[in-house]
């Protein structure tokens, strides 16, 4: 499940201290190895991880370097002298960053013709590949809302609705992945002149914000297996539409039925690339490694490891993602070019607002 939060630096990036700034975690003179630098929730499975490596000659080492923000904007200050050949994990709110700062040297993937063309934000000059799509949508607690036989809501307007007053926890929009999608999700929704009118409401309503998806759905929410063993009581949390499948799929003995369902009004649709580093040691490796990324067996592979949908037409997706979590069919969305207008601004205001 993603834990993809970043640190404030994402607004103030020349704040974030590096701990091995100038240094490669890959070795210029060992071709035949290629290191992948990502987030935290980067994972697949091992058998399929061979596969590439028995097919390609190549060997890959993985470098987790953090929450999602955090290896962005340090991949960033470290790009002269990168730590590996390959990136994933930036996904489009903080896109325009990694573009601007020329991260990324251009390059088409072979099956990139099988990639939706929704998913293809840079599609002119390919310099990040889609990999995965997500939405971040409010989840909630069905046992919760039977016992006080109340219907769950079902948008955003719900939210700030008398009868959910103090269910809600949210993340950090400043510190937090899903915190800032559904932050993006709201000013979509309700546009430059509605958005911070909508957060006044929610904030009157009783919204609980903490700093990440760990606290807020593990601790927090009363729904998932962590946060009934924490004893949380809010029944609504900021989370992923894949989140349902995964109580079922973690659960022992696994119910019939998912404990906790997604308001499909809420959500705000979330893509997720890889990239070649520019100056990376082995750009014949990389290339090689994203092609994999988008190949049909990586794709198939995906979803159970890091919960997340593939984006290349005709992959399959488990069971248990068609019937306990399907993407949303409807999420809110927003071009890069203005969130990369408006998105510090936003995070600053929204701050401002809700935590003061």
């Amino acid at each position: 499940m993603h834990t993809k939060t970043f640190v404030s630096a994402a607004v103030g990036l020349g704040l974030l201290t590096l701990s091995a700034c100038g240094s490669s975690a890959g070795d210029p003179a060992d071709s035949k190895t290629v290191t992948l630098v990502s987030h935290d929730s980067w994972a697949v499975s091992k058998n399929v991880l061979k596969d590439f490596e028995k097919q390609s000659g190549y060997k890959v080492r993985v470098l987790k370097d953090g929450d999602a923000g955090q290896a962005v904007n340090k991949a960033i200050l470290t790009k002269d002298h990168p730590q590996g050949d390959v990136f994933f994990g930036v996904d489009n709110t903080l896109l325009s960053r990694a573009l601007d700062n020329g991260l990324f040297q251009p390059y088409a993937a072979k099956g990139l013709d099988r990639v939706g063309t929704a998913y293809q934000l840079d599609a002119a000059k390919h310099r990040v590949t889609p990999v995965d799509y997500g939405d971040i949508c409010v989840n909630y607690d069905k046992a919760y809302f039977s016992e006080h036989k109340l219907a769950p809501p079902t948008s955003f307007a719900d939210l700030v609705k008398p009868q959910y007053k103090n269910l809600l926890v949210t993340e950090n929009a400043a510190t937090s992945s899903p915190g800032l999608g559904f932050l993006l999700g709201s000013a979509a929704r309700y546009g430059d002149d509605g958005w911070q009118t909508y957060w006044k409401q929610l904030k009157a309503n009783g919204v609980k914000v903490v700093d990440g998806w760990e606290q807020a759905y593990n601790e927090e929410f009363s729904g998932s297996a962590g946060g009934r063993k924490a004893k949380g009581d809010r029944p609504l949390v900021v989370s992923y539409a894949s989140s349902p499948p995964a109580e079922v799929i973690y659960a022992d003995p696994k119910p019939s039925t998912a404990p906790t369902g997604v308001a499909a009004g809420t959500c705000f649709r979330q893509i997720e690339f890889a990239g070649l580093l520019s100056n990376a040691s082995n750009t014949k490796g990389g290339k090689a490694f994203l092609d994999f990324l988008v190949s049909k067996e990586f794709q198939e592979d995906m979803p159970l490891n890091m919960f997340v949908y593939p984006v290349v037409e005709g992959a399959g997706v488990p069971a248990e993602f068609t019937k306990y979590g399907p993407a949303a069919k409807a999420p809110e969305t927003m071009a890069p070019d203005r969130i990369a207008a408006d998105r510090d601004q936003w995070v600053k205001s929204w701050t401002s607002l809700v935590l003061k």
